[in-house]
């Protein structure tokens, strides 16, 4: 078993930042899909951005060029540098890592516990 934890949330005003960190920690991690998603109350679970190791990334359309998805696999983890951030940001993350490159949440093997961001206005 694979065990995400997440880390970094917290309560941030509009157009600051936040970094978000993820964890494996268990058994050998080698999946080599990792991701983020975030859910908001009363809200699916909704992708976030993705990486695919010695490939790429790819991020939901309303934060590109706002957050950067990086990962290091010295230290097992994966990353969310979340810049010029919004109140409709607002949501718990979750990372997820997997097998196959999916934009929907269910294919994921492993998933976090999920960590608060919450952005005033």
């Amino acid at each position: 078993q694979v065990q995400l934890v997440e880390s970094g949330g917290g309560l941030v005003q509009a157009g600051g930042s936040l970094s978000l960190s993820c964890v494996a920690s268990g058994r050998t991690f080698s999946s080599p899909v990792m991701g983020w998603f975030r859910q908001a109350p009363g809200k699916e679970r909704d992708f976030v951005a993705l990486h695919w190791r010695g490939v790429g990334t790819h991020y939901k359309d309303s934060v590109k060029g706002r957050f950067t998805i990086s990962r290091d696999d010295a230290k097992n983890a994966v990353y969310l540098l979340m810049n010029s951030l919004r109140p409709e940001d607002t949501a718990v993350y979750y990372c997820a890592a997997g097998r196959k490159l999916s934009t929907d949440h269910e294919p994921y093997d492993y998933w976090g516990q999920g960590t608060q961001v919450t952005v005033s206005s």
